[in-house]
């Protein structure tokens, strides 16, 4: 379903201020395959998400979605097979276009556009489906401009608008971290659900380890620009923070130390 295969990428080659961000990173997902990836910052993390969104091109290498080389698509052509969540709320939506604007901009996004109108009738009536699926009532405020909803609630639809056309890939990027708990805890949730229930091909990127242990049948550790871990799911049920805080200090020789992490 998603293959990189020796993919490699460097920052201000050949400056002082060389970066080596992916260092000829092999990693495969099959289908409904959920990957929580966790590291301290600089690991490469975000690199990796970019690379696969197509927001990064690879210096080396091969990009793969099902059976399609997309490495060196934009990312605008990735679009219709790649849903994207990011850490703001801010990010993932339209504030000045009402719910059902946005829903109906990320509804066409497998579709091939037209004249016609985007929020029609039928139209309205599958958004309150889908909208009455978050538990939140935002089916009764469909004319609502997102700019007045939540945090919470603009991440949930987010999610909701990444991930109703069934993309082959989702990636979620820290996308409750910038959510008070109990925010936070109902988008975990949602996402879990929502995952499951479309069988979703699904990468997300965590500082809180607990969380990264807690969702997903597949974990990766990265340090450096390499995925230095990966622990299948029949691991994945046994470890603890502290086992993983364990693995990257016998790996390494030295500790985990973002502060996130390790307070999350």
């Amino acid at each position: 379903m998603l293959q990189l295969n020796n993919v490699h990428k460097v920052f201000n080659e050949g400056t002082p201020d060389e970066k080596i961000a992916l260092n000829h990173v092999n990693l495969q997902l099959n289908q409904g395959d959920f990957v929580t990836v966790i590291g301290s910052n600089g690991a490469g993390k975000s690199t990796l998400m970019n690379l696969v969104s197509g927001v990064l091109l690879p210096d080396v290498g091969e990009v793969k979605v099902e059976t399609k080389k997309v490495t060196y698509l934009p990312e605008y052509k990735r679009a219709e097979m790649i849903g994207r969540v990011f850490q703001d709320p801010m990010a993932g939506t339209s504030p000045t276009m009402t719910i059902e604007e946005n829903l109906a901009l990320a509804y066409s996004r497998d579709k091939r556009r037209t004249l016609k109108k985007g929020v029609t009738k039928k139209r309205k009536e599958y958004f309150k489906d889908v909208l009455e699926t978050l538990h939140l009532g935002l089916e009764n405020r469909l004319s609502a401009k997102v700019g007045l909803l939540s945090g919470g609630e603009r991440q949930a639809l987010s999610l909701l608008m990444a991930t109703f056309t069934e993309p082959s890939i989702l990636l979620l990027d820290e996308h409750t971290a910038a959510l008070d708990p109990s925010r936070a805890e109902l988008i975990t949730s949602l996402t879990k659900e929502i995952v499951e229930r479309y069988q979703l091909t699904t990468i997300m990127v965590t500082h809180n380890m607990q969380q990264a242990l807690d969702l997903g049948n597949r974990l990766i550790m990265m340090d450096k620009g390499q995925i230095i871990l990966e622990v299948d799911e029949e691991k994945k049920r046994t470890l603890t923070i502290d086992h993983l805080m364990q693995e990257f200090k016998s790996i390494r020789g030295t500790s985990l130390t973002s502060d996130r992490a390790l307070l999350s």
